[in-house]
């Protein structure tokens, strides 16, 4: 099983563990770029972090934390972006969805991210909607 329901995605970040959601493509062709954001416990609050970097995987090569940031001016010690803090875990999940248009139904463990991106490179590279056929995230959340 690769996806968390909202018990263990709670009982994850109550035990410091780190969350992560894939979230789809960003970008023109001419320039493609990939979005995900994270659930981080911090030690008084639960921080929501949005990744946007290139798209420079493939096949051999998905590891989304060694990918440049899409922002060639963002700095490396910046990599990340903080946009929410939630006093619980509950809260934080809502903050992720209200900040980044994250699902409850697709969260995976910390660094299971790499897993969503190979599948999403393996389907080659769909715009419109993930390999499962079910809107991006943030899509979903926009309409």
């Amino acid at each position: 099983m690769r996806y968390l329901t909202e018990a263990f995605v709670v009982g994850a970040l109550k035990r410091g563990r780190p969350v992560e959601q894939f979230l789809g493509p960003i970008g023109a062709p001419d320039r493609p770029g990939v979005t995900y954001v994270e659930l981080r416990p911090g030690r008084m609050s639960y921080e929501v972090y949005v990744y946007a970097i290139e798209d420079v995987g493939h096949d051999g090569f998905f590891d989304l934390v060694e990918f440049p940031p899409f922002d060639a001016d963002a700095d490396e010690e910046e990599f990340g972006r903080l946009v929410a803090t939630a006093e619980d875990a509950s809260t934080a999940l809502t903050a992720a969805k209200e900040a980044t248009g994250a699902v409850p139904w697709r969260w995976v463990n910390q660094s299971m991210v790499q897993d969503e991106y190979y599948d999403f490179v393996r389907a080659g590279r769909p715009a419109d909607q993930s390999p499962d056929g079910l809107p991006w995230p943030s899509r979903a959340a926009r309409g």
